[in-house]
């Protein structure tokens, strides 16, 4: 690609190019944060988000083991195919509401 300078002289821009290159870079990483992104935000099924182990564990800032040890409980719910685990969004949010506790004052 050519370019007319100030000077009227053409000059090459290639990717190697200071403006160019960084130009590049935004885009690459523009296109990280879009893949990062779409990797979290799983599309609803039937208008229900389901959340697997390791997304509770993180949201809940508890371990695997004690989400095992409240599904063992009956504390949470949860579907289960095969070896998967699954804890739809809306169980989730409810089973917290019912358990909220206010603050002593």
């Amino acid at each position: 690609m050519e370019r007319l300078n100030a000077e009227g002289l053409n000059t090459l821009l290639t990717r190697s190019t200071p403006q160019i290159a960084a130009f590049f870079d935004s885009i690459d990483r523009m296109l990280d944060q879009i893949e990062k992104l779409s990797k979290k935000g799983r599309p609803p099924l039937n208008g229900e988000r389901y959340l697997t182990d390791r997304e509770l564990s993180e949201r809940l800032k508890i371990s695997r083991r004690a989400l095992q040890d409240y599904r063992s409980e009956g504390k949470i719910p949860y579907y289960q195919i095969g070896t998967k685990v699954l804890y739809k969004e809306s169980d989730i949010e409810k089973m917290l509401k019912d358990n909220y506790r206010k603050a002593f004052k």
